[in-house]
């Protein structure tokens, strides 16, 4: 049996991972075995600029977190050498990850993640990297609330400008006709 000391680490570790993953909009489980440090170094650091939190944890303390935040079901993942990437945006750490498994092939391996406490598959967390950033998708929704707005301004000035035009007319004419 573990003495006290290493026991309470390892609850304060899981209590610390529970806390994150529920503050986080969303995570992913790789497998990370076989990649070099030079390859790890420069993920975690493209992670880092993303906002996205990357680590290596025992899958026993892993399985400890997700059942106590009800991911229970990616319990089946948690095998062999195991890293999550935990993040406010899940859309960010899913690109990122699921670009390093397409350029690195066999070495880094997405094992499942989860958005906003429902667990996905590793197709899931691809389908997830293939949708646009967050700030595209707002520009895109306010790009939708604008236009009818646009529209209708246009169809009001389109209104006022041929007014003006027959107004413009009707003062022609009767200058015409008074000279």
């Amino acid at each position: 049996m573990p003495n006290a000391k290493v026991l309470e680490q390892k609850k304060a570790t899981v209590a610390s991972l529970v806390e994150k993953i529920q503050n986080a909009a969303g995570g992913v489980i790789v497998d990370y075995k076989g990649i070099s440090v030079a390859d790890d170094t420069a993920l975690r650091r493209k992670l880092r600029e993303a906002g996205v939190e990357y680590a290596v944890v025992k899958n026993t303390l892993l399985r400890f977190a997700f059942d106590n935040t009800g991911l229970g079901d990616l319990d089946p993942q948690l095998n062999g050498s195991t890293a999550i990437a935990i993040a406010s945006d899940a859309v960010a750490a899913a690109k990122i990850l699921s670009e390093y498994s397409t350029k690195t092939k066999e070495a880094f391996k997405i094992k499942g993640g989860f958005v906003d406490g429902k667990v996905i598959d590793k197709e899931g967390v691809k389908a997830l990297a293939e949708l646009p950033s967050k700030e595209v998708l707002i520009a895109t929704v306010l790009a939708g609330f604008n236009a009818p707005i646009t529209g209708f301004v246009n169809v009001l000035n389109g209104n006022i400008r041929g007014l003006a035009a027959a107004l413009k007319a009707i003062a022609d004419k009767k200058s015409e006709e008074a000279a």
